[in-house]
């Protein structure tokens, strides 16, 4: 099923930022030289679609990638919290603990020939690994010899700017595996953040839970949301009891486009799908396989 084992090079660490240079700039008068010849092409480019599913524990999320199988394509888990234990899926095997176990076995995934998509269960766990490598292999810019504990000993925003540059290392590799035909999927836990409304009261809303700093710098969640095709919230949805007070339901459902209350968007699906146990319809619907 897999093919021969690619050679992993040594993962860059970030580098702190270098001085601003004293020019404005190349001149301007100056011919851009690009290293290869540029020209023009038409039509849809098929490449494998990146696809991000974020909800609460417990809502389903792992197991909606596995139903993956049920319309004829084959997911490998990257599992690297261990929530595909009751599954009978492919999954790396022993599960990546560090950054490079994971990016060495993403790797990997590029020359499976019966496999169609990787599952990076959770994104959430990953950037920890992330952040872990960041805090065992970056120095302090200014002072090389202070020792590094957590995030915030970088000083200001240092830090979450480190580990968001990890990371993209990460999304690099998936690159590679999307390129290479194989759709990927990222499951995210959730988290609540305060929305400002500039025409009301501030309100809150469900956002993947990955690092989103105050100022925006180094975000981290921004930029998964960015770099997905898809981006689908999965919850339970809630009734009225008779005290008037909303209680959470058994009725799953998927919603694949942006809400006040969470976020989500898709590039060739809208309004939400019932999620109902062992029912591949999402699948179905997103690749265009109603009759599956």
């Amino acid at each position: 099923m897999s093919g021969p084992a690619t050679t992993r090079p040594p993962i860059p660490g970030p580098r702190p930022p270098s001085a601003q240079p004293t020019n404005s700039g190349p001149p301007k008068t100056a011919k851009p030289e690009a290293s290869r010849p540029i020209g023009i092409s038409r039509g849809r480019i098929t490449t494998g679609q990146k696809i991000g599913i974020f909800g609460p524990g417990g809502v389903g999320k792992t197991e909606l990638c596995s139903l993956l199988e049920q319309v004829g394509i084959i997911p490998v888990f990257a599992d690297v919290e261990d929530s595909t234990k009751f599954l009978d899926v492919l999954r790396a095997d022993p599960s990546p603990a560090t950054l490079e176990e994971l990016r060495a076995f993403l790797w990997t995934v590029p020359t499976m020939q019966d496999v169609g998509a990787i599952v990076l269960d959770s994104a959430t766990k990953a950037e920890e690994l992330c952040i872990a490598w960041t805090l065992a292999n970056v120095k302090h810019p200014d002072k090389p010899d202070k020792p590094i504990r957590s995030i915030e000993d970088y000083g200001w925003g240092k830090g979450y700017t480190f580990a968001f540059e990890t990371f993209l290392l990460i999304l690099g590799d998936l690159d590679a595996c999307a390129r290479a035909g194989k759709h990927v999927m990222l499951t995210m836990h959730d988290c609540t953040a305060n929305v400002p409304n500039p025409r009301g009261e501030d309100f809150l809303r469900y956002e993947p839970r990955l690092q989103s700093p105050p100022s925006g710098k180094g975000s981290i969640r921004h930029r998964v949301k960015e770099w997905l095709d898809h981006l689908f919230f999965v919850g339970f949805d809630t009734f009225v009891d008779e005290t008037g007070k909303a209680r959470p339901g058994a009725v799953r459902t998927i919603y694949t486009n942006e809400q006040p209350t969470f976020w989500a968007k898709s590039r060739s699906l809208e309004g939400f799908i019932p999620y109902k146990r062992g029912n591949p319809e999402l699948w179905r619907k997103l690749f265009n396989l109603e009759n599956s």
